[in-house]
């Protein structure tokens, strides 16, 4: 491993510090170097706070002058709620620049032509590849604006998703439990259907999360509970539900019910009543609007999502082409009859089932792991 890889693999690792406090920024790291040592490091470690560059070059100080400074994300080349990273490393002057990825928000980009044209030294795309997907959610969002959507099931080998009446508690073993955990951590919602939280009545917040999702990740960062989204047409949700509870951190909880136009009021200000925020959307074929919902979503800054609701909200989701990612986790047990994984998606021939290209493949406490990504 030569210089350049090894100190961007650093600041790919600083990055990581911030997961699931960024949003809807990207995760950055950053490491300036002089002279073969490092002088400073730096993260973002969250929306509105200085960016990861920044925060490296005030550790490093005088000495980042004529330093070489590692990013993992092109610097950013306007004012937003900080000011532009571009001059933030002139006005250091810094001699060279290393980016792993290029930014793709337009908005944003063109830090490395400012550098360039100052007369520093730039390069990009070493670890392109890593820094992508560590900022998946970021990129998926610039390149079709709407939120990221990953659909995490526990099934059976037969395909099964609870049993008959409904049970579910549990089909996935402990250890993949701690995974699906790691997933909450990463994006800022986390969405089920109402019937969800009928059924199982779950807390849906962070528990012991098990972070090997993330291979870049060496310390974890501060643990934070996800909004908890409700999808619910008729604001069925009961204000009684433990979702409503304080987390194990004793944050208070974030939830926010998603009903439909219409919905009975007395229902409504009933779970305002008991902390939910709620919002009445568009429905379409007598429920609430998928596309509208991630939209409303997108608009609230959550750019990531999480879904863990039952087969209905998943085979909505699939038949309209709204997931980017998979997480299954197969256990092995059979059910035989029971409710299968995903309701109301139907195909005539095998030649049009959606097809997935597998990006994970692991045994994990007994269970098979499996993410994959939408073909086409």
């Amino acid at each position: 491993m030569d210089l350049d890889e090894r100190f961007l693999r650093r600041a790919l690792q600083l990055a990581e510090r911030g997961r699931g406090h960024t949003h809807p920024n990207p995760l950055v790291g950053a490491v300036v170097v002089k002279g073969g040592r490092v002088v400073g490091e730096g993260f973002h470690p969250r929306a509105g706070l200085p960016h990861a560059e920044v925060c490296a070059l005030e550790e490093a100080g005088p000495e980042a002058r004529g330093a070489t400074v590692y990013v993992t994300l092109e610097p950013c080349n306007h004012l937003g709620r900080t000011p532009p990273c571009s001059l933030a490393l002139l006005q250091a002057g810094v001699a060279r620049v290393v980016v792993a990825a290029r930014d793709p928000n337009p908005v944003a980009a063109g830090g490395l032509e400012r550098l360039k044209g100052a007369g520093v030294q730039v390069e990009a795309g070493l670890l392109e590849e890593e820094a992508r997907l560590q900022n998946e959610v970021f990129f998926t969002v610039q390149r079709k604006g709407s939120p990221f959507v990953l659909l995490k099931m526990a099934l059976t080998l037969d395909g099964r998703a609870a049993a008959p009446g409904g049970d579910a508690r549990w089909i996935s073993s402990p250890e993949s439990r701690r995974v699906a955990h790691a997933y909450r951590q990463w994006l800022p919602a986390l969405l089920v259907g109402v019937g969800t939280v009928l059924q199982d009545d779950p807390h849906l917040t962070v528990r012991d999360p098990d972070f090997r999702p993330f291979p870049h990740m060496l310390e974890p960062p501060p643990l934070r509970d996800p909004w908890k989204v409700v999808l619910d047409t008729e604001a069925r949700t009961p204000p009684t539900a433990r979702l409503f509870r304080p987390g194990p951190r004793g944050e208070a909880p974030k939830v926010l019910i998603l009903a439909g136009a219409g919905a009975p009021k007395d229902r409504l200000k009933a779970l305002e009543a008991a902390g939910a925020e709620v919002a009445e959307l568009p429905r379409e074929g007598g429920r609430v609007s998928l596309e509208r919902a991630l939209a409303f979503l997108l608009e609230r800054g959550l750019d990531g999502v999480l879904v863990e609701g039952g087969p209905k909200v998943a085979g909505a989701l699939v038949e309209r082409g709204l997931v980017d990612k998979y997480a299954l986790f197969l256990a092995p047990k059979l059910l035989g009859e029971g409710r299968g994984a995903l309701e109301g998606l139907a195909v005539e021939k095998v030649a049009e089932a959606k097809g997935l290209r597998l990006a994970r493949v692991e045994r994990l406490g007994g269970d098979l792991w499996l993410e994959a990504y939408p073909e086409g």
